[in-house]
């Protein structure tokens, strides 16, 4: 019955598209992700493949292949099932079981009667289960897996109408099952120390009630996703507090929940135009509280990649509001020690910003050169690379404005004894446009760099880092040879007053050393003579 069911829903299903307002009072054009996939790669745009093929499959073995008796988590809460249990006139035993055959499926419900089933079904569901002992209730947990399972096949297939009854409890059960307070060891683990704690290597904490927090998700999802739900009767329940509970939930562990979020937090953005500003707000107070107070939080990379649809929305000319995001959000991130974690992200962000206005490329380098890393040689390459992206998007009138602090910065990077920090900086010279850059303003900085490179041949320990530097010093002859030999003179003499300074230095260094060592000689030779001649002494003698 329910493949016959899926199959007369398909086409139906399939035709679905959004359409959604692309531009906003604040001046902001906004098409959003092309197709938004969940966690396992399915488009949620088209129709609902893998339940609609395979229902039976699911209700017996679970959802996406997943074990439904492996996970832990919540609260318990089985006396709700009686409370809800009379309400709906289910079946329910002396310690809360539900019976199996409690609730019809849609399929062996006539038309009229689906709405009354499908809220049915989503007062079950708003039931939390205790995942703590994976062996604990397993007859409820999987009849509320069967039954999510039924309302994600549901709400995909069937052309049903949301209205304001239908979307309070739709809400009612989303917010009883995902919000929630997350591992307690996700908040413990932040309060220590970063020599304790690091994000990048510890393994991280898989909430055990994913398998049935993922079929809730996948099924919000699709709710957002189609073309039924009307923004205007959900803006009700989809308001600044769901969206703030949600972001809440972007600090999870979990790469799974997080992905799921990203794409929800994402359709929220595109349908409730008017939630737009809020959003960036929250996003911003995250990012804020991030970089200075806690450097700890899991779902950076994720609120990056929606910033970086939102900047790519972003209409020209930039809004004074936007640019001071670039400024206080943006290019501060780059100080956290955790940056390997969303590094792409950021620097994905940054470039739609010089995309849409290149002059901004100066505040950029600028931030990046007050940021550089000292110690960090990871970060290092890092910076370099996305140097490398932001200078590609660079006219030679900009590049003027700050080539002398950045060559600087590069002259260091290229002798620097970390042999990958001294090969990035070197390989900026392969860049064309780079290249192009340079040479058209040697003048100045030729006499920057090639006294690093020139020191670099003659002491660097690896032997790519000679390769490199070689190369680009034959560049710059080729370049203007003239030039190149004047400069290379100018090395020469300053190598020479640098050597004369060295021997002056250890000469007075040695004269010091001499005039303190015959000092303490005097002041030993004193010292005998005060004791010997004491009357202490004396009398110890006689």
């Amino acid at each position: 019955m329910m493949k016959k069911i899926i199959g007369k829903f398909f086409k139906k299903s399939s035709s679905n598209k959004d359409k959604d307002s692309n531009k906003n009072k604040d001046g902001e054009h906004f098409n959003g992700f092309s197709s938004v996939k969940s966690d396992f790669g399915m488009n949620v745009n088209n129709s609902y493949n893998s339940v609609g093929k395979s229902s039976s499959v699911m209700r017996s073995g679970g959802f996406y292949g997943l074990n439904p008796c492996s996970y832990s988590h919540g609260n318990a809460d089985l006396m709700n099932l009686k409370k809800f249990g009379s309400k709906m006139g289910t079946k329910v035993g002396p310690v809360g079981r539900l019976d199996s055959d409690s609730l019809p499926r849609f399929g062996e419900v006539p038309s009229s009667e689906k709405v009354g089933l499908f809220i049915k079904k989503l007062n079950l569901c708003c039931v939390v289960l205790d995942f703590n002992d994976p062996m604990k209730d397993l007859k409820e947990k999987d009849i509320k897996k069967q039954t999510l399972v039924e309302l994600v096949e549901f709400v995909t297939i069937a052309n049903l109408r949301f209205d304001e009854v239908i979307m309070q409890e739709v809400f009612k059960m989303v917010s009883a099952n995902l919000f929630r307070t997350l591992p307690v060891s996700c908040q413990d683990m932040k309060r220590l120390p970063v020599n304790i704690y690091d994000m990048e290597e510890d393994e991280p904490i898989v909430d055990p009630s994913w398998p049935h927090l993922q079929i809730v998700y996948e099924f919000l999802l699709r709710l957002l996703s189609s073309s039924e739900m009307d923004p205007k009767v959900a803006k009700r329940y989809i308001d600044h507090s769901f969206a703030l509970r949600l972001l809440e939930l972007f600090d999870s562990e979990d790469k799974r929940e997080r992905e799921y979020l990203k794409n929800i937090l994402h359709r929220i953005y595109v349908k409730f135009v008017m939630h737009r500003p809020f959003i960036r707000k929250a996003i911003d107070n995250i990012l804020y509280q991030f970089i200075f107070e806690t450097e700890k939080h899991n779902g950076i990379a994720e609120l990056l990649e929606i910033l970086g649809s939102i900047i790519n929305g972003f209409d020209f000319p930039l809004k004074e509001e936007h640019k001071l995001f670039l400024v206080h959000v943006l290019i501060p991130l780059h100080k956290p020690k955790c940056l390997s974690m969303y590094h792409q992200q950021l620097s994905h962000c940054i470039m739609q910003f010089l995309e849409k206005d290149f002059k901004l490329v100066d505040t950029v380098i600028r931030g990046l050169l007050k940021y550089w890393p000292i110690t960090n040689s990871v970060k290092e390459v890092m910076f370099l690379g996305e140097l490398e992206a932001a200078l590609e998007a660079t006219h030679n009138t900009e590049f003027q404005r700050f080539m002398v602090p950045l060559f600087h910065q590069i002259a260091r990077c290229v002798n620097s004894s970390h042999f990958q920090v001294a090969e990035r900086a070197l390989l900026l010279w392969n860049n064309d446009h780079v290249r192009n850059l340079i040479i058209q303003n040697r003048l100045v900085i030729m006499p920057i760099i090639l006294p690093y490179l020139e020191r670099n041949s003659h002491i660097h320990w690896y032997q790519s880092v000679h390769n490199l530097t070689f190369k680009v010093k034959k560049m710059f002859f080729d370049a203007d040879k003239e030039f190149y030999e004047e400069c290379m003179v100018r090395v020469q003499e300053d190598e020479f007053k640098a050597a004369v300074a060295r021997e002056k230095q250890a000469f007075t260094w040695k004269q010091l050393e001499d005039l303190a060592m015959s000092k303490a000689a005097r002041e030993d030779a004193v010292n005998v003579s005060r004791i010997a001649s004491s009357p202490v002494t004396a009398a110890s003698t006689i």
